[in-house]
């Protein structure tokens, strides 16, 4: 069995995002049929406690939705007008003690930019800066989201689309490795809209950093979803 988180947007209360740990049977593998059985076993655990209607946010994703919405497809405008994918556009605003931001990332491949050996040698990660604007490590997924949340500002045919999901999922994440996940961001974005809140959150910076200070909910119990 592993466990595996996916991310309930709110409706009308704080915190604005839910992330509840799902327990499901794992098959191991790094093929895509691997991981397309895990995403299947996760829904129909999570399904199992109520939440029946998910969308894998991940390149795995078996919705072009879910693709198309994953941190190496989604573009970013970067400040000279250029397009990027937005995993480009945050692995190459990282900057480090003893280097970056290593902004040549933004014209590589996401798998390129994310394997780049300069983000591992570079000491101990200090902010992140886009354009002249500069993020702060706190809260911890602040400038992934709002990178996330600035890269869909303008697509309102896919923020029709989110309401019809209760949560989302990205079977790469694994919240023992990893901080940030497009599955929390796109749940985060659909509680701004389902609130009126987004436009003043892509826009208003210390809007969204008090947004993201909320405490965050977990499941209480191992093996309760709710």
């Amino acid at each position: 069995m592993a466990r595996r988180p996916v991310f309930v947007p709110s409706r009308d209360r704080p915190p604005l995002v839910q992330e509840v740990n799902v327990p499901f049977t794992w098959h191991s593998g790094f093929a895509p049929v691997q991981k397309k059985k895990n995403i299947a076993e996760l829904h129909a655990s999570a399904a199992d406690g109520g939440l029946r209607h998910i969308l894998e946010v991940s390149t795995k994703s078996n919705e072009k939705l879910g693709v198309r919405l994953s941190s190496f497809n989604l573009k970013v405008e970067l400040p000279d007008g250029t397009v990027t994918p937005m995993e480009c556009a945050y692995q190459g605003s990282k900057v480090f003690a003893q280097g970056g931001p290593f902004t040549d990332l933004y014209s590589v491949s996401p798998r390129e930019a994310k394997q780049d050996t300069r983000l591992k040698t570079s000491g101990p990660l200090v902010h992140f800066k886009f354009g002249e604007e500069e993020w702060k490590l706190e809260p911890k997924t602040a400038f992934y989201d709002w990178l996330y949340l600035y890269a869909l500002k303008d697509h309102a045919r896919y923020l029709k689309r989110l309401f019809k999901y209760d949560a989302f999922s990205d079977i790469e994440f694994n919240p023992e490795t990893s901080i940030n996940t497009q599955a929390r961001s796109c749940a985060l974005l659909v509680a701004l809209l389902r609130q009126e809140l987004f436009p003043r959150a892509v826009y208003d910076k210390d809007f969204l950093i008090s947004v993201l200070k909320q405490p965050s909910a977990r499941d209480p119990k191992e093996g309760e979803l709710f």
